[in-house]
């Protein structure tokens, strides 16, 4: 969403996402909410195989999934909202530019016995690591932030 119409509150953005949660196959058919269901630290480790291949990069892979600013709880929040990060425009478009740039084979490469080991599969996350290009070029050419939460 544009960055100007997003309040830098936690209990606005927790009702915020509660309710794009509430429309997520309508949003994802958008383009403008993708979601990872219970595999997004595996998602971030095959990202986080990019320190292996480019010994120079800044790390950009941590962007797509835990990426951003913490959003931190008002003294008034219900403990149980989940946490939230905002992940400004020029983060966003770092990250989008480390996703069309990265390749998805090499990236297997480095993880693909320890994955295999655990029952992930490379089909998998590939078509995660597609939902997330077209995510995050999507945002970025609109020039928006993306803001996240992690429901446990």
């Amino acid at each position: 969403m544009a960055e100007s119409e997003i309040r830098d509150d936690h209990t606005w953005l927790a009702a915020f996402m509660s309710e794009a949660w509430e429309n997520d196959d309508a949003e994802y058919a958008a383009g403008i909410a993708h979601s990872i269901n219970k595999c997004w630290d595996a998602v971030h480790n095959l990202y986080a195989a990019a320190d292996a291949l480019y010994t120079d990069a800044d790390e950009p892979w941590n962007l797509a999934i835990y990426g951003g600013r913490p959003v931190p709880h008002s003294a008034d929040a219900d403990p149980s909202d989940p946490p939230l990060m905002l992940l400004e425009p020029s983060g966003v478009s770092q990250a989008a530019r480390f996703l069309t740039t990265v390749s998805f084979d090499e990236l297997w490469d480095v993880v693909d016995a320890r994955f295999s080991a655990l029952g992930w599969t490379k089909q998998e996350h590939l078509e995660h690591h597609r939902g997330l290009q077209e995510f995050y070029g999507q945002a970025a050419s609109a020039g928006h932030a993306v803001v996240k939460a992690v429901w446990a």
